[in-house]
């Protein structure tokens, strides 16, 4: 047998015949020659199959519910505790407060009418609404899933949140069962309760709980209470342009609200109507006829301007001084009167709108006017309500400047110096402080009076230190300054701040004689079933200044007006009053009074800016007769000597008033 040969190592190797491949080469020959699969190729290797698409489908499915399931066990777990009708429908007490002449200015509180059916309403009512706040209410289960879509896709296209997607089904939830509270499990609960409402309601009935519970405005809820706020009418006899003025407001009821902003209220009551157009609701003819630019509303309705809230939030806060904490509907009657409340904001808003405020910068005002005894009948606290409602009549403490002298010279005339004595204006100074003179020269001697009228410093504060200034200080508090006053030489040019509340108080006790008072706006407060919770008791406290010395103050003050100053203010009848300017132009001021009625006026900036040149004579002054003039269009005009001995006749005091009539300028 043949032995089978062996291979040597020095033998070569015989190579095994390459394997056939149709024509084709290897794909490793290929790669090895430089040549590469394209990048398209490569991206198609990477998309998964059919088969694991479906795969990933079906855990993303799985998934999703579980999270769902997750997030709904989540925030349902006690979400029937927050479904309780009783709660719901609970609501804050009403406070109404009324002016002295049955102006209904203000309500607080929760204000709701009788439930109303919506199909006892005209047809227009609710669609109106529907049309406006959710247009497939009708179609979808609570959700409106093409809705939410629409408002997505329009906030990205513009950038912000221009649009929601919330039905009037998650509206009634939100307003029945949660809290104002801006989250995403807020959200998710909103959800649950509206698909819960859905099943639980028809869409009539919902439709009808949500107009009986939706916020009007004003403190109103419900569409009874709104339709009889605003239009004095049942909600059933409204007429289609009521009713778009109501389906408006939901939105923004303070910026639509047509007692405030009427122009306003018009534009959105005409995109209501445009809606019901697109919707078929209304026909274009009756579209067309229903195009406002304002809104009309009940003559009973409240009539208060704007700026009436700063007196009104007032107001309020002092409600539980009177009848402590309350837990029913109230009326509050007030003494403030709503024509002078008028021509108080109208004279605020002409002279700080005007070109000469804005050239000179001032930004803001206040104004404030009371009877002698202490009824305040106006209060203006600021330039514009909604911008501001920080109230520059009793919260806002500023330096009073010269205003402040009134307390240095009744000091000076209750240690027996009298209007006519005479003083030198020279160089003065006290622990190394010179006061100086507003036009910074001297004018050598004059009298009390004419260093009153011109408002010359240096004698005020020669005046005061010769006094006291401790003496100065008491009688600040006397008249009703409750503001911290340090005895310091130039506390006489007013460097205390005090507020313009208290300052016109003090006016008012030299223009009613002499009396102490209490600045005061709370005359009656009713509660339920007519009972009288409280009632003030009239007439003045007790006296703080002798008749004489009031007599002449007074005096001094209508020299300030008649050739001083103030004449910037002279009226068309005895009145009396003082300019105040601070350093740097930083405050004016101007507080004057007549027989019948006591006003303050302050101008400035709220961050203590100075103003150009703005002095207590200018602006300040031209303001306060502004108002003045109008307040006493149809008052008889009265001497501020008789009218104060009245005054003291009626407190039973003798004949002594003869001496003070006499001291009070115009005696007639």
């Amino acid at each position: 047998m043949a032995k089978r040969p062996t291979r040597n190592s020095s033998t070569p190797a015989r190579r095994r015949a390459p394997r056939k491949t149709g024509g084709r080469t290897p794909s490793r020959g290929r790669r090895r020659g430089g040549q590469k699969r394209s990048f398209g190729a490569m991206l198609l290797a990477l998309v998964p199959r059919p088969m694991m698409i479906a795969r990933i489908m079906v855990v993303l499915a799985i998934w999703s519910v579980v999270l769902c399931g997750g997030l709904v066990a989540y925030y349902g777990y006690d979400l029937t505790s927050k479904i309780d009708f009783d709660v719901a429908t609970q609501r804050k007490p009403l406070v109404r407060i009324m002016s002295v002449d049955g102006v209904n200015l203000a309500n607080y509180g929760d204000r709701y009418g009788s439930p109303v059916e919506v199909g006892d309403l005209p047809d227009y009512v609710g669609q109106a609404f529907v049309s406006i706040e959710d247009r497939r209410f009708y179609q979808h289960f609570g959700i409106d899933v093409i809705g939410i879509a629409r408002a997505f896709v329009k906030n990205i296209w513009r950038g912000r949140i221009a649009e929601g997607g919330s039905t009037i089904t998650q509206q009634l939830a939100k307003n029945l069962f949660l809290s104002p509270e801006r989250s995403y499990g807020r959200k998710v609960e909103e959800v649950l309760l509206s698909l819960w409402l859905e099943i639980k309601f028809s869409k009539r009935q919902i439709l009808s709980l949500y107009l009986n519970r939706i916020y009007f405005g004003s403190g109103v809820y419900g569409i009874d209470a709104a339709a009889r706020q605003y239009f004095g009418v049942d909600p059933r006899r409204l007429s289609l342009y009521q009713a778009a003025v109501l389906a408006g407001l939901p939105k923004a009821p303070s910026r639509y609200n047509p007692l405030v902003s009427p122009s306003e209220a018009a534009k959105r009551a005409n995109q209501v109507i445009v809606a019901m157009r697109d919707t078929g609701v209304i026909t274009r003819q009756q579209a067309e006829a229903n195009q406002f630019d304002t809104v009309s509303t009940s003559s009973a309705a409240a009539r208060g301007g704007p700026n009436v809230r700063y007196f009104t939030d007032w107001i309020l806060d002092r409600v539980t001084d009177y009848v402590g904490y309350h837990d029913q509907d109230m009326v509050v009657y007030t003494t403030l009167d709503s024509n002078l409340q008028a021509s108080a904001e109208d004279a605020v808003k002409r002279v700080l709108g005007s070109k000469e405020a804005s050239r000179r910068r001032v930004s803001q005002g206040a104004l404030v006017a009371m009877t002698p005894d202490g009824s305040v009948r106006a209060m203006v606290g600021g330039k514009n309500f909604f911008q501001s409602q920080y109230n520059r009549v009793t919260q806002a403490k500023r330096q009073p400047g010269s205003v402040f002298k009134l307390f240095v010279y009744l000091a000076a005339l209750e240690d027996d110096m009298r209007a006519d004595d005479w003083m030198r204006d020279e160089p003065y100074s006290v622990n190394g402080w010179s006061p100086r003179n507003f036009d910074r020269q001297h004018h050598g001697t004059m009298s009390l009076r004419d260093a009153v009228a011109s408002s010359n410093n240096v004698i005020a504060v020669e005046v005061a230190m010769k006094t006291g200034l401790d003496h100065v200080i008491d009688m600040a508090h006397k008249l009703g300054v409750s503001s911290n006053l340090p005895a310091e030489p130039s506390l006489a040019l007013g460097t205390s701040e005090v507020t313009l509340l208290e300052m016109t108080n003090a006016y008012a006790v030299v223009s009613n004689g002499g009396f102490n008072i209490i600045p005061h706006a709370i005359s009656k407060i009713v509660g339920q079933d007519g009972k009288v919770l409280y009632e003030r008791e009239g007439g003045y406290l007790t006296r703080v200044l002798n008749p004489v010395t009031a007599g002449e103050m007074n005096n001094m003050l209508a020299a300030v007006m008649a050739k001083g100053t103030g004449k910037n203010a002279l009226l068309d009848r005895p009145a009396a009053g003082k300019t105040g300017t601070t350093s740097d132009y930083r405050d004016a001021w101007f507080v004057g009074y007549t027989a019948d009625l006591v006003a303050g006026v302050w101008m400035g900036n709220d961050n203590g800016s100075p103003m150009e040149e703005v002095t207590g004579g200018g602006l300040p002054a031209e303001m306060w007769k502004s108002f003045m003039l109008h307040a006493h269009q149809d008052m008889p005009v009265r001497s501020l000597g008789k009218a104060a001995l009245m005054r003291a006749i009626r407190m039973g005091e003798d004949d002594s008033w003869k001496k003070f009539n006499s001291g009070f300028s115009g005696g007639r």
